[in-house]
C-alpha cells in the first residue's frame, strides 16, 4: 500500500516538472521568435537607401498657408559712360549751348554811321546815350555842345545853311544830321556863331498834326503867321515852337 502511494506521488511529481518544462520551452521559443521579428524590421530599416528615407517629421495636424512671398530687390542699374557719337563727316563740331538772353535786354551800344557826303567815315551815334527820344537828349545839350561834340555823336552833317536874327542878319549856322533812332525824318542843330554853343534843335517828324500835338503837349500857345499860309505857335509855359501847314500838318518842332 505504501508503495503504490509513494509510486503515485513520483508520478504525479515527474507530469508537474514535464508541465514545467514544456512551458518553459513554449516561453523561450516565443522571446526567440520576438527578437528575431525586431531583428528582422531592423534590417528591412537598414536597407532603405538613404535618399527614400523620410527627411521630415510628421505631419502635427496643423495647415500653414504660404504668405506673399518678398520682393527681391531690385539692384542699381549702373550705366556706364560710352563714347560720345562721331559727327559727320565735313560738318564743324557744334559748341555748347549758350544760356539763352532776353532779346529786350540786349541793346545795341551803336548805330550804323549816317552816309557822309565827304566821303569820310561817321562816328558812330550809342543809342543808349542818345535814348528813344533824340530830340529831348539834345535839349539837354543846349548852352554845352560845340559843333564838334555833335559830330562825334551824331556823325559828319549833311548840310549846313546860315541862320538869320530878325534883322536879317547871320546870327549862326545849321547842321542837318540823321536822325540815329529813326524816328524823325532829320534832325537840325544850330549853333550861335559868336560862341559857337547849341541854342536851338529842330526835328522835322513824319506823320504829326497839330491836334496831336496839343494832346502830347498842352498848355496855353501864342499864334502868329507865318510865310505861304503857315501857322507858327509858341509854347507859353515851355521851350517848344512848332511850325504847321496849312492843312494842320506839323512841319518842324523847335525847341531852345
Amino acid at each position: 500500500m505504501k508503495w503504490f502511494r509513494f509510486i503515485c506521488l513520483a508520478a504525479l511529481a515527474s507530469q508537474l516538472v514535464a508541465s514545467g518544462m514544456a512551458a518553459d520551452r513554449a516561453a523561450v521559443d516565443s522571446d526567440g521568435k520576438a527578437g528575431t521579428a525586431a531583428t528582422a524590421a531592423t534590417a528591412a530599416t537598414a536597407k532603405v537607401p538613404p535618399v527614400l528615407r523620410p527627411s521630415e517629421p510628421r505631419d502635427s495636424g496643423q495647415i500653414v498657408l504660404p504668405g506673399p512671398a518678398p520682393a527681391a530687390p531690385t539692384p542699381d542699374r549702373v550705366v556706364l559712360p560710352g563714347p560720345a557719337p562721331a559727327a559727320p563727316a565735313g560738318r564743324p563740331t557744334p559748341s555748347p549751348a549758350k544760356p539763352v538772353q532776353d532779346a529786350a535786354l540786349r541793346q545795341p551800344t551803336t548805330l550804323p554811321a549816317a552816309p557822309a557826303t565827304s566821303g569820310k567815315a561817321l562816328a558812330p551815334a550809342p543809342l543808349l546815350e542818345v535814348g528813344r527820344e533824340v530830340a529831348a537828349y539834345c535839349q539837354k545839350q543846349i548852352g554845352h555842345w560845340k559843333e564838334v561834340d555833335a559830330r562825334k555823336l551824331l556823325g559828319e552833317s549833311k548840310r549846313r545853311r546860315p541862320a538869320y536874327d530878325e534883322k536879317n542878319a547871320v546870327s549862326g549856322f545849321i547842321y542837318a544830321y540823321t536822325d540815329p533812332t529813326n524816328k524823325y525824318k532829320e534832325l537840325e542843330l544850330d549853333f550861335d556863331i559868336k560862341t559857337g554853343n547849341l541854342r536851338t534843335v529842330f526835328v522835322y517828324p513824319p506823320r504829326l498834326t497839330w491836334q496831336q500835338c496839343r494832346r502830347l503837349w498842352n498848355g496855353p500857345v501864342a499864334a502868329a503867321d507865318a510865310a505861304r499860309g503857315r501857322k507858327f505857335y509858341s509854347y507859353v509855359n515851355r521851350r517848344l515852337d512848332v511850325l504847321v501847314d496849312p492843312s494842320g500838318n506839323v512841319i518842324s518842332l523847335g525847341w531852345y
